[in-house]
């Protein structure tokens, strides 16, 4: 029997079409399959929203936590004779600076030298500074040139900038200092074995900063004077008689307020996103994607839980300080209750949410912002809620591209074989057809000699 290439060619039927139709109606078993992967995809991805808002919530909660949120302050600054930088230790007050005088370097020249490349002779720079610190530099022969002191000097990295000045009819070695105030100042060069000799009359005095804050006298090695006010570092712009500024150091209100409405808003964005992703259209039949979760339900529990949490001290719950809970969930700020609070009560407020205790940097446990901040770390963590419902869909994603593939793998087995039956059908009929065919010719041609006779 001849093998048929094409199916359908023999028996003259659509083989190819009902083979199409059988292998569409097969492929269905993969349709449920991928209808549950896609669904578990989207879990994953509802999920990764869901920690996305846990988290901004979280990092809302931990600058609440620290307790030095509360003792942040903010400097004003009115003149132009310095700026100001208050840092957390700073003490909140008023204070008249004057400054007198400003930080100078020292400097120094050498002699003027004709040929700034001509040999000056080995030998050994010495430099002494104001603090009684020296220097040396070793000056080699065959190195000696005036550039190749300078380069020398510079290497080093000491006290010591050296620089080349030109003054019109020879080449001078500068020196400078490379710090203000006397300590750093040069106080004398001596070259021994070289050609070079300090010139008395050029050069400038080293200065110390001197001012007064409040009428007390202060002084300084450098413009950036830290330690006159606690906590504070003034940098010195102008001196003279007009220098003088007001500095004005506040506690920093505005940011304690700025860091509890991000907290508000961080937790109504959460629920917003929660509402999301469990809401239900009666309309169009439609569902949030983790509708009915348990590791959501879980989640709003443990949130409930951080939220009912007591706290030190003498405010009991959010209400205290003007933030109360709506019927939808989210929560309601009263601004200018919170400023009140805010501006007649920060300790309280402080151990509200920080805690008590003496650590001034890092978060205190026991507040109601810690309580929120230690409850979240749970959820958020590796091989926390979120993470291990995670990985459970994942593992579920796996399992149904196994099943997949070996459903994949029984339809095509499937396929080939009805198109194995198929092609053996097309050649049975087409041998059939053949058989009637010759016999029909037989018998027209019997009746044919039939009817001569």
């Amino acid at each position: 029997m001849a093998s048929i290439s094409s199916l359908g060619i023999g028996s003259g039927l659509d083989l190819n079409g009902l083979l199409d139709q059988l292998e569409s109606a097969e492929r269905q078993q993969l349709a449920p399959i991928v209808r549950q992967q896609k669904s578990y995809q989207a879990e994953i991805s509802a999920f990764g929203k869901l920690e996305g808002a846990l988290s901004q919530f979280q990092e809302a909660a931990k600058m609440l936590s620290e307790s030095s949120l509360f003792k942040g302050v903010t400097s004003e600054v009115s003149g132009s004779a310095l700026t100001a930088a208050a840092g957390p230790e700073a003490v909140p007050g008023s204070y008249r600076v004057e400054v007198e005088q400003l930080a100078q370097a020292s400097s120094r020249a050498t002699l003027g030298v004709a040929d700034k490349e001509a040999q000056l002779g080995s030998g050994q720079i010495a430099f002494s500074f104001g603090n009684g610190e020296t220097l040396s530099v070793d000056i080699a022969e065959g190195e000696s040139s005036l550039e190749d002191i300078r380069d020398a000097i510079n290497a080093k990295n000491g006290g010591v900038q050296a620089s080349l000045v030109n003054d019109g009819s020879s080449y001078r070695l500068a020196l400078s200092s490379r710090e203000t105030g006397t300590d750093a100042a040069i106080s004398n060069v001596a070259f021994g074995g070289i050609g070079l000799t300090m010139d008395a009359s050029a050069g400038t005095e080293a200065k110390d900063a001197a001012l007064k804050v409040n009428g007390i006298t202060i002084t300084s090695q450098n413009n950036q004077v830290e330690g006159a006010i606690q906590g504070v570092t003034l940098n010195l712009e102008e001196a003279g008689a007009d220098a003088t500024a007001t500095l004005n150091i506040k506690r920093d209100d505005a940011g304690i307020e700025k860091a509890i409405t991000g907290f508000v808003d961080a937790y109504n964005g959460l629920q917003s996103n929660i509402a999301k992703l469990t809401r239900f259209d009666a309309k169009s039949g439609t569902a949030g994607e983790l509708l009915g979760n348990s590791t959501l339900r879980n989640v709003e529990s443990r949130l409930r839980n951080a939220m009912g949490s007591g706290a030190p001290g003498e405010f009991g719950s959010l209400a205290d300080i003007g933030i109360s809970l709506k019927l939808d969930g989210s929560l309601k700020l009263d601004k200018e209750k919170l400023g009140q609070v805010v501006a007649e009560q920060p300790a309280a407020l402080k151990t509200f949410f920080a805690g008590e205790g003496n650590d001034e940097t890092d978060s205190v446990k026991g507040g109601f912002a810690g309580n929120i901040d230690k409850a979240l770390g749970l959820i958020l963590e590796d091989d926390g809620l979120l993470d291990n419902a995670t990985s459970g869909l994942e593992t579920r994603i796996e399992g149904l591209s196994e099943r997949y593939a070996r459903t994949e793998k029984s339809i095509d087995a499937t396929i080939s074989r009805y198109r194995s039956q198929f092609s053996q059908l097309d050649g049975m009929i087409a041998s059939m057809n053949s058989t009637t065919n010759y016999l029909t010719q037989q018998f027209d041609n019997m009746n044919a000699q039939l009817g001569r006779k």
